[in-house]
């Protein structure tokens, strides 16, 4: 045997990442990611705080189980209504992707709007990617200690404003900071404020581009929603190549635009070269895209070597001037139609859902008695719901199928149901003895009768009064 295969070898099944330190690009689709960072914060941060009638403009009272929009209060049983703003959300994004690549991935996405406000941090208290990577590499010492301690003290800050304004969509924004100021948050509210802050730094500042390479399902299932038309950041090899660095007094007339500066990769925050053609892990921030069309004009060629195009014309089957022109195609078409329909039935259904929901629950601990008037009677709670933000007045009678002379009693004339309240009313139904002498009656035990409710706005009594019915069992002696 020979001495080759006596020698054992070394097979390394896992390798560890490098830590990447992209380079801050500046340039027009930078600014656009500023401003994306700073929209969406603005929504998570100070949303919350905005007061409307009275209340907290949104909050999702998942305790109270109310979730309130301004004006627009839902409930439990408007769960259909979630459900399409799911689909709408789930065909939005595949609707989008179709037509402008990984777009929402690059801007609005909150791993990457959280990872370039951790990239922030780092360049502002470690400086630029050289001086970072300097830092990185050099010993513990006090500079290094001081930089490090104060950069992850705004961080863990940071965090924690993330963690407590989370809790604040979801119990009211001023309690909840009230309350943590003076230790007197609940277990559930500590819990959910440290393991989102927690969350936050682990994903936005430790995992960063790996969450987006390996854990984001997104990327791997976005062939099947990329096309030759859908639109991407592309590398131009046709005009860029062969690559080649520009030096005095050399002949650069066989080199393509491309310089080979690689500052495409340094900018990028996935550490993908955009050079090597469209991949999986390309998020489209356009980083690569602002960085190199500096370089272009550094260097006095056109910008655009890296750009926003599609396969189909780069690849020259039409010019860039037609690439909107190709948004109307069947998929796109497929995707906005079926869009149209869903928020069109959406919006429908929210502008003509009742704002006066009840549960009619039949007392079980009282089947049936005999009230002092000798009638049969039937105990029930009216589970009374207001899903509005005004206060409605609500009437209420009684219909029998089968029964006539029924009457409803305990339930208050003009009953006044405070915003978004839910209240339990105990009322009772009673037939007259004559309804329980005829034979048939006697034998049919059990019968439907009908709840009739009418409700206005306390403000707008001359408005015309909604009605609806809720059917229930009556049952009789035999």
């Amino acid at each position: 045997m020979s001495q080759n295969q006596n020698q054992e070898q070394s097979i390394e099944l896992y390798q560890g990442t490098k830590r990447i330190h992209p380079k801050m690009a500046k340039g027009r689709f930078a600014t656009l990611r500023i401003w994306a960072v700073l929209i969406t914060q603005f929504v998570f941060f100070i949303l919350p705080w905005f007061n409307y009638d009275g209340r907290q403009a949104v909050l999702f009272d998942i305790v109270n189980r109310h979730f309130y929009i301004f004006g627009l209060v839902l409930l439990p049983s408007d769960l259909i209504f979630l459900s399409g703003l799911l689909f709408l959300s789930a065909f939005g994004l595949f609707w989008w992707t179709t037509m402008a690549g990984r777009l929402w991935c690059g801007y609005a996405c909150p791993q990457t709007v959280y990872t370039e406000i951790m990239l922030w941090f780092d360049h502002w208290f470690e400086g630029d990617r050289p001086a970072r990577l300097k830092l990185e590499k050099s010993p513990w010492n006090a500079r290094k200690i001081r930089i490090k301690a104060m950069k992850y003290t705004v961080i863990f800050l940071f965090c924690a404003w993330v963690g407590l304004t989370f809790i604040g969509w979801f119990s009211p924004i001023r309690e909840v900071f009230a309350d943590f100021f003076s230790f007197n948050l609940s277990g559930t509210q500590w819990f959910a404020a440290i393991f989102y802050g927690f969350i936050t730094f682990f994903l936005a500042h430790i995992m960063r581009e790996q969450v987006c390479k390996y854990m984001c399902p997104y990327a791997r299932f976005q062939s099947a929603m990329f096309d030759r038309d859908t639109l991407i950041i592309s590398y131009d090899p046709e005009r860029g190549e062969p690559r080649g660095i520009r030096r005095k007094d050399a002949d650069a007339s066989a080199l393509g635009d491309c310089v080979n500066c690689t500052l495409c990769v340094q900018v990028c925050p996935v550490g993908i070269d955009i050079r090597d053609g469209l991949q999986y892990e390309c998020i489209g921030c356009a980083a690569c895209i602002d960085v190199c069309d500096e370089v272009m004009d550094k260097v006095g060629y056109e910008r655009g070597l890296i750009r926003y195009t599609t396969e189909a014309a780069l690849e020259k089957e039409y010019p860039e001037s037609k690439i909107l022109s190709r948004i109307k195609r069947p998929r796109v078409t497929g995707y906005g139609v079926i869009l149209a329909v869903v928020l069109t039935a959406l919006i429908i259904g929210l502008f003509n859902r009742e704002l006066v929901r009840v549960d009619v629950i039949k007392d079980r601990g009282v089947m049936v008695r005999q009230n002092t008037a000798g009638w049969t009677e039937n105990a029930y709670t009216l589970r009374i719901m207001n899903a509005s933000d005004k206060v409605q007045i609500v009437n209420a009678e009684v219909k029998g199928h089968d029964l006539e002379h029924l009457k409803l009693t305990s339930f208050p004339k003009d009953f006044e149901l405070a915003p978004g309240a839910t209240v339990s009313v105990p009322v009772q139904v009673s037939s007259p003895p004559e309804e329980d002498d005829d034979d048939d009656r006697r034998k049919a035990k059990v019968t439907k009768i009908k709840f009739v409710f009418s409700y206005h706005e306390q403000e707008d009594s001359d408005k015309e009064q909604r009605h609806f019915e809720e059917t229930a069992a009556f049952i009789g002696e035999d």
